[in-house]
């Protein structure tokens, strides 16, 4: 490594030069170009690490001073007073944001000289200012993110402190901000200081619950922004009892929001936890939560029988929970809890059974189509919504006794052939059948035989049944069902 070359200790000498020594007294707009000059020059490593725990003061005394005069801020005083204020305060966040990187020395130096709380206190302060909005204000609140964000990367101390005074006021206004750069910088800073103790701090604060809804809110109007999904995903998702408390105050819009963001990270097989990890992507005490909010509500669905129902909130988050449903309940070695549920299986029955009779009653969406003829638009919420219950139920019976002879107690066997068409409202409906009828029969002497007495009165037919892969055949006067492959 070169020699220091004193290059910083000249530039905060030059600094120093500049501050008045009454505490009364404006700092000179002239200060402003070494603040620039020393922000270039901490860009280089060396730099950074040459700073000493003296070059912070410098910025403890400029910051106090800025706090000051930030508090008498008016809207109605000297626009062009104000503005320099704020292009004073923004060199200097955007310099102390240089000064963190990759630097955990000066964050070290800078939590000491107590530079953390009177930037947290100008950033509060700044946010009051709605009627007076500029690039230099916005260039303020931005950089003191950026700062703060930087000043928290790999350090421990710093993110407590950040957390302590920030939390919730600063990211509540931050979030809420118009301009997208604080947004995302504020949910930068957010995502590198919670962890599993602060995340239930959202749970036990008074606004903790709208600082949660506010991350979401942000997921949908910012589709792109990663860090407000990874705050969702990788810090919320961990604390059921918040996703609970959050979930209950939601409107359906933002549930939807909600479940679509837990599906894509069930979806993501690269996040899945090896089998029996204590760490899995959705915890079980959320995935018990959200089947218990599918059992209460899912026949809100029944909304869409209605063909003047174009967009309903309530039944689409009927739909997300049971894409949910689907997607674990198909890792069976993560997520068989699902199937201890006698409720979540007798819920789904019954749920198939009054789609397809509304689908019987009138022309609708859960009326067996060939040829599209309700709605000639496959992007209705609620196509394949039956195949999707029936492919439930075959999870929830795979290797499971108990739920294969509820199906059959609750006439599950013969609903579920009858939806073995084809059908255009339900695409890969008879494949789910075929799936959930070969599990229910597996090693299961009654339902082979409930089967067996459909065919003999005519109800199922050989055809269909050797389309499932099952075979009847009479021995001593009684039908029997077996499968067509050797070894079952």
């Amino acid at each position: 490594m070169a020699a220091p070359s004193g290059l910083v200790l000249q530039i905060i000498a030059r600094i120093n030069e500049f501050i008045p020594d009454s505490q009364t007294e404006d700092l000179p707009l002239v200060v402003v170009t070494p603040i620039q000059n020393l922000t270039r020059a901490f860009r280089e490593q060396q730099n950074r690490e040459e700073a000493t725990q003296s070059v912070f003061e410098v910025f403890a005394q400029i910051l106090a001073r800025q706090l000051t005069a930030v508090g008498v801020f008016s809207e109605n005083s000297e626009s062009s007073k104000n503005e320099q204020c704020l292009q004073l305060t923004a060199e200097c966040f955007r310099c102390l944001r240089n000064a963190c990187v990759q630097c955990v020395r000066n964050q070290s130096h800078i939590r000491t000289v107590g530079l953390i709380n009177p930037t947290i206190q100008i950033l509060k302060f700044l946010h009051q200012f709605r009627g007076f909005q500029s690039d230099t204000l916005i260039a303020a609140l931005q950089c003191g993110l950026q700062f703060l964000g930087n000043l928290a990367v790999g350090n421990e101390e710093s993110k407590d402190v950040i957390w302590k005074n920030a939390f919730p006021d600063l990211f509540l206004n931050s979030l809420h901000h118009l301009d997208k750069k604080i947004v995302a910088y504020c949910s930068m800073v957010l995502f590198t200081c919670l962890s599993t103790e602060r995340t239930a701090d959202l749970l036990n604060h008074a606004k903790g619950i709208e600082l949660a809804k506010s991350i979401i809110k942000v997921c949908k109007k910012e589709p792109e922004l990663d860090w407000a999904f990874l705050i969702v995903t990788e810090q919320f998702l961990k604390c059921p009892d918040l996703v609970s408390a959050v979930y209950k105050k939601m409107t359906n819009q933002e549930r939807i929001i909600t479940l679509e963001l837990i599906s894509t990270k069930l979806s993501d097989k690269s996040l899945e936890s090896p089998v029996g990890s204590d760490e899995q992507a959705v915890p079980v005490r959320l995935m018990q939560f959200l089947a218990a909010c599918f059992i209460d509500e899912c026949m809100a669905v029944l909304k869409y029988a209605s063909a003047t129902v174009a967009e309903e909130e309530e039944a689409l988050v009927v739909i997300k929970l049971l894409d949910i449903l689907c997607e674990t309940t198909s890792n069976h070695e993560n997520f068989s809890y699902l199937q201890d549920s006698p409720a979540l299986v007798e819920t789904t029955i019954k749920l198939l059974y009054e789609t397809h009779l509304a689908g019987r009653q009138c022309s609708n969406i859960f009326t067996t189509s060939q040829s599209l003829s309700f709605t000639n638009d496959v992007t209705h919420p609620a196509v394949g919504f039956k195949a999707h219950l029936i492919h439930l139920i075959g999870n929830l019976c795979y290797n499971n006794k108990e739920n294969q002879e509820k199906v059959r107690q609750m006439g599950g066997i013969p609903l579920i052939l009858d939806n073995c068409n084809i059908d255009d409202n339900n695409p890969f409906v008879s494949q789910w059948a075929v799936f959930t009828i070969r599990i229910l029969t597996e090693q299961n002497v009654e339902n082979q035989e409930v089967i067996s007495q459909m065919v003999c009165q005519g109800v199922a037919d050989n055809a269909m049944l050797n389309y499932m892969g099952l075979n009847v055949e009479e021995q001593n006067g009684k039908l029997y069902v077996k499968s067509q492959n050797k070894g079952e």
